[in-house]
């Protein structure tokens, strides 16, 4: 009954012809302006570029390392009480989570062009600082925290 789910094929980026790229200027999307996307993300790199003085590929590809969570805690119901269960994040899922927490990071910021705000965020996330980090580190927490509970897993 159930319809077997294909993964669509992203099309990697004009600039860069990187895949991950193409991803993040997906998530930077809003209501379908890939256009606006675009241009923020190819202007918030070349910012990176002039600031951190890299290319702004490598430091967009560590500070997604960095952000990348490793574990993560779900709700789980069992006997009328909730747990929250420590879990493995997949590859897929952690760099969806990394992209959207360095997003929610730099929206987060206030007064400056998002471009601006994106380029601070990376360069800060490829240092290990940054609030996206401080975000990852809370998650770990959350999950050691919870390490009680991980026999609920499956």
């Amino acid at each position: 009954m159930s319809k077997k789910i294909t993964k669509r094929i992203i099309p990697p980026d004009i600039i860069f012809d990187d895949v991950t790229v193409a991803k993040f200027i997906n998530q930077v999307m809003k209501r379908g302006k890939k256009t606006i996307a675009q241009k923020i993300v190819y202007k918030c790199f070349d910012i990176v570029k002039e600031k951190a003085k890299k290319q702004p590929l490598e430091v967009f590809e560590q500070a997604l390392k960095n952000v990348t969570p490793l574990l993560e805690v779900k709700s789980k119901r069992i006997g009328g009480a909730t747990y929250q269960v420590p879990r493995e994040v997949k590859t897929e899922r952690g760099l969806c989570l990394a992209m959207r927490w360095l997003l929610q990071a730099a929206k987060s910021k206030k007064g400056k062009p998002m471009k601006e705000k994106l380029a601070e965020e990376l360069i800060a996330a490829s240092k290990n600082e940054g609030i996206a980090i401080k975000k990852k580190e809370d998650t770990h927490r959350m999950a050691e925290a919870n390490r009680a509970f991980a026999h609920f897993a499956r």
